[in-house]
């Protein structure tokens, strides 16, 4: 058999041997050496060594991918056992647009409650001289109001811990002006002072806005802003008593009560901004909506939230009457209570 065929060679036999006469030559060596063709024709030796580099490079795969999942797996156990409260959220998120807005609204309740309460300098004189009051019955009005104050304030706190403290504040804001409107109505002295008491109570609703502050505001910043939130209620007395001698002298008493119901109800609209409290979220057991609200502060504030889970503080006692009786807190629950 003449392998050579097809080449232009003068002695065909003499140029291309037979196989029998190179025994120990391979086929590939034969063609490359005798026949001047230089690709190499596959072999199983060949097959067998593409293989073998494969699968090393598989192992080399292998083994650079164990550690990364290694590092990962760990990074992610460590993820899982962070925890954080509500407390650390908001120390890490830190003060910023959010409490800008949270200190315009909830301070202007303070601007509401101040109305409500100086009302009652101007609307005085005026109801004595129309149902002809002695001076005990002009007092006693005034007593109504702070008496429905101090009754709802007991239970509304009580309210707060238990349905949550912004239920509480919004069903103040709509409380307060629907009786005070109402109040403009009163055909009698009797009524004047049941519906002023009804108010009294609205506003008792409306001061737990002062919690839902306070827990959403970092700790160094609240010696700060709490106090200066006196300002909105030293701006409330100041307009009804201008609103007084407006409204007053033209329109008389109760279109006065009517006007001054108008920050309520501007108020009641824009309370939609206010979230929940986060840390009674998480008293009552509804982790999800209190994330929420955390990632919603933090997103407003171009913030982050701790690693971790959040979780509730153990506690071993809440929301009983004998703590402001504790030796840790009776001295100062006494002085505040003189003060009031």
């Amino acid at each position: 058999m003449n392998l050579c065929a097809g080449f232009d060679l003068v002695e065909p036999h003499s140029c291309c041997p037979s196989l029998d006469s190179a025994p120990t030559r391979t086929f590939t060596e034969f063609t490359q050496t005798r026949c001047g063709h230089l690709s190499p024709v596959p072999t199983m030796g060949d097959g067998l060594k593409t293989q073998l580099v494969s699968a090393i490079h598989l192992q080399e795969v292998e083994l650079q991918e164990k550690p990364a999942d290694k590092k990962q797996g760990s990074k992610n156990n460590i993820t899982a056992d962070e925890t954080f409260t509500v407390e650390e959220a908001v120390e890490t998120i830190g003060f910023g647009r959010f409490h800008i807005l949270l200190f315009v609204i909830m301070g202007s309740s303070n601007i509401v409650e101040a109305m409500e309460i100086m009302l009652l300098a101007v609307v005085s004189p005026e109801i004595r001289c129309e149902w002809k009051l002695d001076d005990w019955q002009v007092a006693l009005v005034s007593t109504m109001v702070f008496l429905g104050f101090m009754v709802c304030g007991v239970f509304g706190g009580y309210i707060a811990d238990r349905y949550g403290r912004w239920k509480v504040v919004f069903g103040g804001f709509v409380w307060s002006a629907y009786f005070s409107l109402l109040t403009s109505f009163a055909p009698s002295y009797g009524w004047f002072i049941f519906l002023r008491s009804m108010v009294g109570c609205g506003v008792a609703g409306v001061s737990q806005g002062f919690v839902l502050k306070t827990e959403f505001i970092p700790e160094k910043h609240r010696a700060f802003l709490l106090p200066l939130a006196s300002i909105f209620w030293m701006i409330g007395s100041m307009l009804i008593i201008l609103l007084g001698m407006l409204v007053v002298p033209t329109l008389g008493w109760r279109w006065m009560i009517r006007i001054s119901v108008t920050p309520s109800i501007i108020l009641i609209f824009l309370f939609k901004f206010i979230p929940e409290s986060a840390r009674y979220n998480v008293s009552a057991g509804n982790i999800q909506a209190a994330v929420a609200t955390l990632e919603k502060i933090a997103k407003m504030n171009r913030a982050s939230l701790p690693p971790g889970r959040l979780v509730e503080p153990a506690v071993n006692e809440r929301g009983s009457w004998r703590i402001l009786l504790s030796p840790s807190f009776r001295r100062t629950s006494l002085l505040l209570w003189y003060s009031w």
